[in-house]
């Protein structure tokens, strides 16, 4: 029976700020599994961890140090991920990970094709949060956000946001947190079937705690 909950994470910068600030986003995106786990008196930990390289590393760590708890990875594919083809496999063939021992694709997660595809997937969102100026026409409208080639992520966030007042160009620092915060956590999940898994996975884990 799970205990305790760790996530480990690509991004935040290398500033602890930075890091803070992106945890707070992605702790409120996960609003509905926090809710779950104190329900079930389940210990809930966030970590940002920098690059990608770094969150590889301090989930391998996390394996050692946190023997009793449930560890998770959660990292761009940074490419396109092949028809059938498993988070670590994908993860091998990229970045020649190897899944440590014991550890299945429960443990795994990728934001297809970087973070900002989840943006993507509410541009009512993107609206509300750039206000007047925002080019709505710039961004990709696909019913599956996983498809959407990871050059175009940022690049289609910046122009639509360019020319906005109050906010201006997309920035990652500044402006990630905010948008995890307000993103429609079904809209996200019906356009990101990997985001669907997380969210699915974690549920039933936990509702398996008495």
């Amino acid at each position: 029976m799970v205990k305790e909950i760790r996530i480990y994470i690509e991004g935040g910068g290398d500033g602890k700020n930075t890091k803070a600030f992106l945890r707070q986003g992605f702790r409120s995106f996960f609003k509905e599994l926090v809710q779950v786990a104190q329900s079930k008196k389940i210990k809930w930990d966030i970590t940002l961890c920098g690059s990608r390289n770094n969150a590889f590393r301090d989930f391998k760590n996390a394996l050692a140090d946190h023997p009793n708890a449930f560890i998770i990875l959660l990292v761009d594919s940074e490419a396109p991920v092949k028809l059938k083809q498993r988070p670590w496999e994908h993860l091998k063939s990229r970045d020649n990970w190897d899944s440590p021992a014991g550890v299945d694709e429960t443990h795994c997660y990728l934001m297809v094709q970087a973070m900002e595809a989840w943006f993507m997937a509410d541009i009512e969102t993107l609206k509300k949060f750039y206000g007047q100026g925002f080019k709505e026409n710039a961004i990709p409208k696909k019913s599956n956000v996983e498809t959407i080639e990871k050059d175009l992520l940022e690049r289609s966030l910046k122009a639509a946001s360019r020319d906005t007042k109050s906010k201006g160009e997309y920035q990652k620092i500044q402006h990630a947190s905010k948008l995890l915060e307000m993103l429609d956590v079904d809209k996200v999940r019906k356009a990101s079937s990997e985001c669907d898994r997380i969210f699915t996975t974690l549920t039933e884990l936990m509702e398996q705690a008495k």
